[in-house]
Formats: structure tokens, C-alpha cells, sequence
């Protein structure tokens, strides 16, 4: 059996960094040029480090972004912006993607606020809650039995055989420009942390957690830590679910290759069975370690950080959402990891900085973790 992680010990910097800063210069203009546009926060929790025998542990809550409950909406809205900005475009045009609830919501509520019509597709196991809240926005919902890989493909059909335009989070080799798009306009959440976590010279943090689902928004953000340090930049761990851990495979045996889990998870916003292809080309040896780590520890973060420590805030996470904690208690509480955490060098002297990137879409799902209703 394979270990549960895989070390980079040769790191290197990813490709189109350049490409990819122009962009997001673009995109940082035009978010704030939104009327709902506010920095979301940035939570201390120094009791969950000292329990993990941390120097800190600080965490970018995007369940506040744009009122969606998700970062996603930085990505699509610059995405759907530029392709306006960029094309001509008939009043009936129709956009589409594919999700599993967060990015599908963003690109229909953002289709809302421009006009237009949106068709989003969906896994068939989609919790209902998901659904309804892309259905809230307006957008029909069409719902695909094969899963989130087989949803990607119809969608771009759609493009093919309707002419919809597809404003989609994962590359593959005949779509590559809108996730650079996507990925991009992802850069605004990192700047929101300039200069006080993302010092001009060096950050402030030693080691970064970032989830993975196709990679894109991890490999959005390691483009930035790249371009913005260089060789200085915080050591980086990639966090997949056992399940779907598309991305550690397709590393381990060198190209982009399908997940060999069962693709069930409760973080259904990582479970996806194959990855971008340029997220893959950014993320291969630009980070130093990726792992996938069990259902347990995602329903673990989950409740540690609703159930909040000490001065530490209430954080409500969802599944997919408090990864990045889930991975770094796997890291510190389990010995399958120790090669991880020596290679990072996490320990006691340790900064780290991990993001919640979605609130709770699963409000069922969320009390059966937890343990309790969502507060009011």
C-alpha cells in the first residue's frame, strides 16, 4: 500500500507566474470595483496551536465572501468579466459550468447579476441543499448520474453543440484559457493578507495548507507565494481526501491520471477524480509535500473549530471547507504523517496559515457532525 503523502524534495517554480500576475492585477481592479466586495477575515486561533504545539495558527475564513458562503466567486466573477470584456456576446447567451456547489453557485449568481441565463450541471448525489441554493440564483440545475468528471465533459459539450459559454475551474487540453482566468482572479484573497500576513520581503508565516479538489485554486495560490517570494517563499503542503487524491496520484506516476480512491467523501468539494491539467503542471514541483487524509479528520475540524477554544473564534466550516485544519491536525496527531511534518519542519516554532474556503452547504450534514444546529 502506498504511503499517504508524497515529498517534492526538489522544488522549482511553477510555470506562466508572469502571465498570471498581469491577470490578477486585473482581477484585484475589478473586485473592487464590486459593490458587495469586502476583505474577508482573518481568524487568530491560539489555542488550537498550542493543543497542536504551535507557535500560531491563523486562518482566512472565506465563508463571508460576496454573501455565497464560499471563495468562489472571486474566480468566476473576474472570469465571466473578462470573457465580457473580451467577446462579443449576444443578450440570450447562456453560461455554464460544472460543481459540486460552490463554484456552480458563483457562476450563477454572478450570470444574475449581469442578465443572463445560467445551466449549471451537477453530480446526480448532490445534497439537496446545494442544489437549491444554485436554483435560489436562478439558474436551472441539470443533474448528471456519472459524477462530477462526466459533468465537466457535458458542459463542455454544451459549449460544442449549443454554443453556451463554459466558465469552468478545471483545464483540460482543449480548455486552458478561462481557468488561468479563474485562478487568477483567486490571487484577490492572498493580496487581502498583504502586508501583514504576505510581508513584502518574507511572509510572516513559515508553513501554508492548501486543499485541492482538479487543483486549481491551490495552484493559483502557489503561483502567487512563487511570484511573490521566490526561493523564500513558506513551505506548502497540499491537502487531497484519501478518496479522490487525483492530484497525489497523477504526481506519483508523473501526468495527469485518475484518482484511485472510490470518489465518496463527505468533502465533496474536493472530490474530484481527475485534475486540471495545468493545475497539475503548476502544483508537480512547485510544493513540498502532498497528502489525503481521511473523512475523520475533515469531521474532526469541522468540530474543533465550531466548538471554538479559549479566545479562539467559532468557525462554521463545512466539509470540504475546513480541509486545511483537517490536514494539519492529520499532520500533528498522526504518525502516518511524521515524514510530512519533518520535511516541513512544522513544530513548535511553526506559523501557519491554513483557509476556510466555504461555510456550511450541508446544513443536515453539518449538524450530524457536529452534533448541533447551525447557530442562529
Amino acid at each position: 500500500m502506498n504511503d499517504p503523502f508524497l515529498l517534492i524534495r526538489n522544488t522549482a517554480p511553477p510555470p506562466n507566474i508572469a502571465k498570471v500576475s498581469a491577470l490578477a492585477d486585473l482581477a484585484g481592479s475589478f473586485h473592487r470595483g464590486l459593490r458587495s466586495y469586502a476583505a474577508t477575515p482573518l481568524r487568530r486561533l491560539d489555542r488550537l496551536a498550542a493543543e497542536l504545539q504551535l507557535a500560531s495558527v491563523l486562518l482566512k475564513d472565506e465563508s463571508h465572501r460576496f454573501g455565497l458562503n464560499a471563495f468562489k466567486g472571486l474566480g468566476a466573477s473576474f472570469a465571466m468579466h473578462h470573457w465580457l470584456a473580451t467577446h462579443d456576446v449576444p443578450v440570450d447567451a447562456v453560461f455554464t459550468t460544472a460543481t459540486d456547489g460552490n463554484h456552480g453557485r458563483a457562476v450563477a449568481w454572478m450570470a444574475r447579476q449581469l442578465g443572463y441565463r445560467a445551466v449549471i450541471f451537477m453530480p446526480g448525489h448532490s445534497v439537496p441543499a446545494r442544489i437549491a441554493a444554485i436554483q435560489n440564483e436562478g439558474a436551472e440545475v441539470v443533474l448528471v448520474d456519472d459524477g462530477y468528471d462526466a459533468a465537466v465533459r457535458l458542459a463542455l459539450d454544451a459549449a460544442d453543440n449549443r454554443g453556451w459559454i463554459v466558465i469552468q475551474d478545471t483545464a483540460t487540453d482543449r480548455y486552458r484559457e478561462v481557468p488561468d482566468w479563474i485562478g487568477a482572479g483567486y490571487w484577490t484573497m492572498a493580496r487581502e493578507l498583504e502586508p501583514a500576513v504576505h510581508a513584502p520581503e518574507q511572509p510572516e508565516v513559515d508553513v501554508v495548507l492548501l486543499h485541492a479538489g482538479v487543483g486549481t485554486w491551490a495552484g493559483a495560490m502557489v503561483q502567487y507565494y512563487w511570484h511573490h517570494y521566490g526561493a523564500a517563499r513558506p513551505r506548502i503542503v497540499v491537502i487531497e481526501p484519501t478518496e479522490a487524491a487525483c492530484l497525489l496520484q497523477s504526481v506519483r506516476v508523473g501526468q495527469p491520471t485518475p484518482a484511485t480512491g472510490s470518489l465518496h467523501t463527505i468533502m465533496a468539494g474536493l472530490n474530484c477524480g481527475y485534475p486540471s491539467t495545468d493545475a497539475f503542471d503548476v502544483l508537480r514541483q512547485s510544493v513540498d509535500a502532498f497528502i489525503a487524509i481521511p473523512d475523520i479528520w475533515a469531521e474532526r475540524a469541522m468540530r474543533r473549530l465550531a466548538m471554538a477554544q479559549g479566545d479562539d473564534p467559532p468557525v462554521f466550516a463545512g466539509e470540504s471547507g475546513g480541509a486545511g485544519v483537517a490536514g494539519l491536525m492529520a499532520l500533528m496527531q498522526d504518525p502516518a504523517y511524521a515524514a510530512v511534518r519533518d520535511h516541513v519542519a512544522l513544530g513548535r516554532g511553526s506559523r501557519v496559515l491554513a483557509w476556510c474556503t466555504e461555510g456550511v452547504t450541508d446544513p443536515e450534514g453539518w449538524q450530524r457532525v457536529v452534533g448541533r444546529p447551525i447557530p442562529a
